[in-house]
């Protein structure tokens, strides 16, 4: 429990984890061994990859500066519960092009709380999610 603890902390800064931990909170409370070496996958993954990170760069003060945002739902994908996955990211900075990238100020992976009937359904959710986020 503690190291999943600590994988938390972690996605503050390291959002593409986020989801797969989030998948194994779901079982803490009865942990088998398979949840145990998603744990250490995980850990190998960091371990691999401990250079990478959120880079934040500075922008242009003389030109307008964008704020673009990107969201994404999968339909009822998780085959515990059927529910569907929501994903936004929020980008603050330079426009997006070879050489400068846009900064990360705010990410999201929910799942939705209720059981959707269609995959339109679930992405007016999502895209209401990011709407007000950006709001």
């Amino acid at each position: 429990m503690s190291i999943v603890g600590a994988l938390q902390y972690a996605t503050l800064t390291r959002p593409e984890i986020s989801f797969a931990v989030n998948k194994v909170c779901q079982f803490l409370s009865q942990p088998l061994e398979d949840h145990w070496k998603a744990v250490k996958r995980i850990l190998r993954y960091l371990k691999a990859t401990i250079h990478h990170g959120l880079h934040l760069k500075p922008c242009s003060l003389t030109s307008p500066v964008p704020l673009l945002a990107f969201c994404d739902a999968d339909w009822g994908s998780d085959p515990d519960d059927r529910r569907s996955t929501s994903g936004s990211c929020v980008f603050f900075g330079p426009n997006l092009c070879v050489f400068f990238r846009p900064n990360l100020v705010s990410w999201s992976s929910k799942k939705q709380t209720l059981v959707a009937r269609s995959s339109t359904e679930v992405e007016y959710r999502s895209l209401a999610n990011t709407s007000a986020e950006l709001l």
